[in-house]
């Protein structure tokens, strides 16, 4: 049986809830630890990453014109 590598990801609450809604469409999270902490597979690291920024990026706002 081959073991799994995984990757500690520590991040805010906001973050991971996040991460939750991704892991419904790809299940790449291992183990729930906390509020900010959370264990996914070594092999989607660079995937979820991504994904993460792309969602970032959507909830970014700027002030103009003051």
């Amino acid at each position: 049986m081959k073991a799994t590598r995984s990757v500690l990801l520590i991040c805010d609450a906001a973050v991971k809830q996040i991460l939750l809604t991704l892991n419904e469409k790809w299940s790449f999270i291992l183990d729930d630890l906390d509020d900010h902490h959370v264990v996914i597979k070594a092999d989607d690291e660079y995937r979820v990453r991504k994904e993460l920024e792309v969602e970032l990026e959507k909830n970014t706002y700027s002030l103009e014109g003051q």
